[in-house]
Formats: structure tokens, sequence, C-alpha cells
């Protein structure tokens, strides 16, 4: 994976609360249970798992019982050497000691604890990619050699597919479409990998291939869960026998109401299955038939620790991964140049913190200074310091007096004071007020495009001032000739958008465009 364009910023929890819910992990619990019950008595073999003898030990010091207690110590055995909670001493004699990392898990810092995790989830993710033990077994010729090509397993196509659909659950997780962390449809996921966009119907064929990756999905993600990864409810038992003995691939991408795989009941969006546990919200709210026939295909979501360990995997991948918070401790530039691609919720959580870390007449002052510009972002830096000073108090007063003749901020600071109802605010010139229009709408433009929101503005200034166009050409702005266009082609009356477009050339003839 790796790219360079910037993902959804995400708002993590703390690393304090994240290092407490790396530590509760039954994976990284249990192997640092056994890394402080190994001793001087303990033994390993020559790939460092503990001898089977010594197992039942093993699990009993977990509490575990059951026909599958051995093979679950065994596991958390197998973490805490993959973590350096335990060291090998002596290959040859088979001893152990505790290693370094455990020192971290019981007295370094919360990031500490969270390194030690997030090597525990590397582990876990690359057991995810292996296909089961048996069908290994199944392959082995009589030299004990396996012919990987018998098994149509490609072990890097495999990652990468985990690796794609992780990626698409972060991009659903820090999205702002729906609540946030709610549970994914497995089908959804299955086929945001599978299915080509453009696709209508899917065909017989790509149903298939998406009943196949939700089969494989389901393995997996019942791995990553123990590790903290996921929250998984997994396809129902009753779902994967009645498709063994049909071998229908059609059946998973039937939600219950003629649904595609693709479609999981609700577009395969985020937000389709409810929030909480599909089937069991936590908020008493009523969940329907449809939902509950989504939920027994399999629904998953990433837990607070699992946004943070993709983020650090996607990093590490290349990506532009930002996380609110980044630009607290960066200069006012820096915020209103990083916030421009933000959605909302996420630029105001930033701003906050932004600003809880400054006086707020000198924060005021740094937003307005970097506010300022002629160049292609300047308009939506002035938007996000309109933004970031509506958060601030009367305090910052002096700061929006002092630019009242400012040509580029003169019209916002007029804005700010009136909506506080503080007195002796001077009327803004004509001159001012077209300028401020024209920029405000190249700052939504940049912002979110041609949304409906825009359309609705351009509308309202058309209809509250008869001779806009006949004026607007003429504002001494970068953006002019670029918004009077767009209003030519946002205004639904055919009349004023022609007078749109007509204004859009004068412009660009006075200033040479």
């Amino acid at each position: 994976m790796s790219d360079t364009s910037p993902l959804p910023p995400v708002r993590l929890a703390f690393e304090p609360e994240l290092a407490r819910d790396a530590l509760a992990t039954p994976l990284l619990s249990r192997a640092a249970r056994l890394a402080r019950w190994a001793g001087p008595g303990t033994r390993v073999d020559a790939g460092g798992a503990l001898v089977p003898e010594q197992l039942p030990a093993a699990a009993g010091e977990l509490g575990l019982s059951g026909d599958d207690a051995a093979d679950r110590a065994s596991e958390a055995w197998r973490m805490a050497v993959d973590t350096g909670l335990v060291e090998i001493t002596d290959e040859e004699e088979g001893t152990v000691t505790a290693g370094a990392e455990l020192r971290l898990l019981t007295g370094g810092s919360p990031h500490d604890v969270l390194t030690v995790w997030l090597t525990a989830l590397e582990a876990v993710l690359a057991d995810a990619s292996v296909p089961d033990l048996d069908g290994l077994i199944d392959t082995m010729d009589e030299g004990g050699a396996v012919d990987l090509s018998t098994l149509e397993w490609d072990p890097q196509a495999e990652a990468e597919f985990l690796d794609g659909v992780l990626a698409n659950l972060y991009l659903l997780t820090v999205g702002e479409e729906g609540p946030a962390g709610a549970p994914v449809p497995l089908p959804a996921l299955a086929a945001s990998m599978i299915v080509p966009s453009d696709m209508g119907e899917p065909t017989d064929d790509i149903l298939e291939q998406v009943s196949d990756a939700m089969m494989r999905l389901d393995d997996q993600f019942r791995l990553l869960e123990p590790v903290g990864l996921v929250d998984y409810r997994p396809v129902d038992e009753a779902l994967l026998e009645d498709a063994g003995d049909a071998q229908d691939a059609g059946d998973f991408g039937d939600s219950g109401d003629g649904g595609s795989a693709g479609d999981s009941g609700d577009g395969g969006s985020a937000g389709g299955a409810g929030g909480g546990r599909a089937g069991e919200p936590a908020d008493g709210t009523t969940v329907s038939d449809d939902e509950v026939e989504v939920a027994r295909y399999g629904m998953v979501r990433l837990t607070p620790l699992g946004l943070y360990g993709m983020r650090a995997r996607l990093l590490e991948a290349g990506f532009d991964a930002p996380a609110v918070g980044d630009l607290a401790d960066k200069g006012a530039d820096a915020l209103l140049d990083g916030t421009a691609g933000f959605p909302p919720a996420a630029t105001h959580a930033e701003t906050e913190q932004w600003l809880a870390r400054r006086e707020p007449l000198t924060a005021a002052r740094e937003l307005l200074a970097a506010a300022r510009g002629t160049d292609a972002g300047a308009p939506l830096r002035r938007l996000r310091c309109q933004q970031a000073l509506s958060l601030v108090g009367a305090v910052a007063e002096p700061a929006l007096r002092e630019v009242l003749d400012d040509a580029e901020l003169g019209g916002l600071a007029r804005v700010w004071l009136t909506e506080r109802g503080l007195p002796d605010v001077p009327p803004p010139t004509q001159d001012m007020v077209f300028w401020l229009t024209i920029d405000t709408v190249a700052a939504q433009l940049a912002a979110e495009g041609e949304s409906d929101e825009l359309h609705a503005l351009v509308q309202g200034l058309a209809e509250q001032h008869s001779g806009f166009f006949a004026a607007a050409w003429r504002v001494d702005h970068p953006h002019t000739a670029d918004v009077l266009e767009a209003m030519g082609r946002l205004h639904p009356d055919k009349k004023i958008a022609k007078e749109a477009r007509k204004a859009a050339f004068k412009a660009r003839s006075a200033h040479g465009g």
C-alpha cells in the first residue's frame, strides 16, 4: 500500500486509554501472563514453541479449559515469543527468560505498550494471511514440501487483499457518513474489494467471488478480534451450513430482501446496519427485520485501538493519514492550510485543540495574519479563519478591529463584530461587500465543490441583488471570473446563468485572464 493523497483525519483516543485497551486484549494479556509464568524449568522446541508436556500447565495458568485449551495456550506462548516478551536463552537446551519487552508492559510509557501491541498486531495479520494448516498438510509431498500452486494461494496477494479490506474499513470508520464506528456488513466490505464501481447488477461470477471473499474474511476477522483490532459478529453458522449443502454462490449475495452482496440491504454504507452490534443495539432503538437479516452475514468494525493500529500501518506504508490534534502545536498557517480538506466535524475538533493551547487574543491575531493572500488557497484559508474565530470569545475584539480597513479581512471582521452585537461597527463599502461575496463563494467551491448549499447560495445572491452580475465582474479579486463561471453553471434559471457567463467573460477580459 502506498499513496500520497491525504486520507480523512481520524479522531484517536488518548494513548493512556489505548494502552489500557491493549493490555486488556486477550492475546497480549495471555502472552504477558505466560511470560511472567515462565521460569528455569520452562522448555521450548527448536521453533520456540512450548514443548507439549508443558502446555497443560500453561493452559491452567491462563484459566483455559476444553478441547482447544492447549491450542490457545500455545498461541499465547507464540505471541509472547513474537513480541519479545520471552527470549530464548539457549536454543539447544530450549531454555527461556523474560524479554526486555515484558518490562515495557509493566513499567514503560503508554507509547511503549502500544509499540509492543503493534508488534503483536503484525504477527496476527501475518497469521491471518496463511491458509489453514489442514490444507497445508494435505498438499505436502513425501518429502514434506508444500506445493503452493495446489492451494491456489498467493501469499503476497492474500496479504494485499487483507490490507485493502482493512484500509476500506478504516475509510468507512473515519468518514463522516453515518455514526462513527458503526458496524459494516461483511458482504459490503467484501464487495468493496471485488465489485467494480461502475458495475450495475453483479454477475454470478462476481457474486461467487464475493462469497469466497466473505468466507476468507470470516476466518480472518475471527483471528483479528482477540488482538483487539476489530469487534466482529461472525457469519451465522446456519448460513455456512446451508451454503455448504447448496453450493450456491448467490446465497451470500442475498441479505434477505433480494439485495446483492454489494447492496447488503443499505447500498454498502458503513451506517446501514445501525448503531451498536447489529441486532443488539445498546441504546434501546428498534432494529428492523432487514437489519437483523443483514447482521447474520457478519458485521465488523474497528475498535478505537484498531483505529490507532490501522493509522500506524497506513503511515508506515506511505499514506498521509492525519489525526485530529496533529496541528495543535503548529502555527496558524499550518492550521488553516492543514484543515483545508477536512470535513466539518474534524475541522471543528482540530481548531478547538489548537485554540486551547493559546491565549485568545494572540490566537485571533495569528489566524488573521495567516488568512491573508491572493494565492489559490487563500479564500479557503479565510473561511477556515472565520470558522476558527467563531470559537473565540469577545476578548478577541481588538484583533478584529485592527483589520477593519484591510481589503482582504475587513469584511470578515465586520461580520464577526456584528454577529456579537458589538457597537460602533462601520458599515462596509459596496466594493467590500462584493469582494467578500466573491471570496466566500470561492472558498465554498474549494471546500465542498458545487454542493447543494452552494446552489442555494448562488440563487439567493441573484435574487437579492438584481444588478449583481453587472457589478460583480468589476471586483478586483483573483477568483472573480472563476466564481462567475461557476454561478453560471449552478443557477437553474437559464437567463440568469447566461448573465453570469457574460459577466465571467468581462472579468477575464478586464483582468487579462
